[in-house]
């Protein structure tokens, strides 16, 4: 199938995402059968392509991209500095990479070769756990939103629930099984560090999110970005941004991953060691709209050597909790921006939306 126009019949479109879906091949499974062209269900608009390209600076300037902060000594007298380094960067742009991390670089490498091992398996390997239902806790799929977006992204996603009741480990692929079990523990001692230095960057005590089960429910996403014969034409992931409290990711050096900074967007350049932080909505609500919960997108993958990905978002365990913006950062001077919601009523708003947009966040305005 070439590409053609994206107004085709609504019916052709839905035959050809069922044909699709039904396929359980998934984008890399129409790579490897040599199609040369899109298929029209991955041709976006062209408000969504006509801004798609990587950021190139100026002769004679360095590359923008987010801020690198060193956490060595978050546990001695150099707290306060690191804490101030994150705060701003919250604050600042919501995105920043971090490196003197702790977590050793063979895990680092070895978490990306075995989510890139899974995508690389045969097709029946992998179609044994396509799914959308998340009942097991791990499945394999082509874009979340793909029955209600205008149009599919080029890209293939193993996912996988960490917390608070990790999935059935025997479900979890053997060709990655080991490490995602090593990368959840290091996500959480992880997690818990950054959690407790975004409080103390609100003036707020170290334990306060944790506190909240904000680090407690933990699911991974292992993105495969393919090669795409026509990358002007689709995006690897849609712009939006996280609905939760903060996302951990680890990506390899392909690149691709771009933040939107005012007007314009800037490419995360892969730095070797480091991973990559952002605030979520939820963060964004309960810090008062302190820190910032920023727009970002993936672009689709012009290089023959395909990108990969893993994101973990950390969000509350308590779904029936209020959650709004915290006591002590609502005064007269600055009242409380949002309104009080249930996690599970969140939730519901984002999942019925296509990954797109700050409507959300705003929804919930006060």
């Amino acid at each position: 199938m070439g590409v053609t126009s994206t107004s085709q019949p609504a019916v052709d479109r839905a035959q050809q995402l069922k044909q699709f879906e039904e396929s359980k091949l998934g984008v890399k499974g129409l790579v490897d059968s040599g199609l040369t062209s899109l298929p029209p269900l991955f041709v976006h608009p062209p408000e969504t392509i006509s801004g798609l390209k990587p950021a190139r600076p100026g002769p004679g300037s360095k590359p923008d991209s987010i801020p690198t902060i060193d956490l060595t000594g978050c546990d001695s007298d150099h707290r306060p500095s690191v804490i101030g380094e994150v705060a701003r960067a919250a604050r600042e742009l919501g995105f920043f990479q971090v490196v003197n991390h702790g977590v050793p670089v063979e895990v680092l490498d070895g978490t990306i070769a075995a989510v890139k091992a899974f995508h690389e398996q045969p097709m029946e390997a992998k179609a044994r756990i396509y799914r959308r239902q998340t009942e097991t806790g791990v499945s394999f799929f082509s874009n979340v939103d793909l029955f209600h977006s205008k149009a599919a992204s080029w890209r293939d996603t193993l996912q996988i629930r960490l917390g608070p009741k990790i999935a059935d480990v025997e479900e979890i692929p053997e060709v990655c099984r080991h490490e995602v079990l090593e990368w959840n523990q290091q996500v959480q001692r992880l997690g818990g560090l950054l959690m407790g230095l975004l409080s103390e960057g609100l003036g707020l005590s170290p334990g306060k999110l944790q506190e909240l089960t904000c680090l407690e429910t933990r699911v991974m996403v292992g993105h495969y970005y393919p090669y795409c014969p026509q990358p002007d034409q689709t995006v690897g992931l849609t712009s939006h941004t996280d609905p939760g409290v903060i996302t951990l990711l680890l990506q390899d050096q392909v690149g691709g991953l771009q933040v939107k900074r005012g007007d314009e967007w800037v490419d995360v350049l892969p730095i070797p060691g480091a991973l990559v932080v952002n605030i979520g909505d939820i963060l964004q609500i309960m810090s008062n709209d302190e820190y910032k919960s920023v727009d970002h997108r993936v672009l689709a993958n012009p290089s023959r050597e395909p990108r990969v990905s893993i994101a973990v978002f950390c969000n509350p365990s308590n779904r029936e909790n209020q959650f709004g913006p915290f006591p002590e950062l609502v005064s007269t001077d600055k009242p409380a921006v949002f309104r009080k919601f249930t996690f599970n009523e969140y939730m519901g708003k984002f999942f019925s939306k296509e990954l797109d947009g700050k409507s959300l966040i705003n929804f919930f305005r006060a």
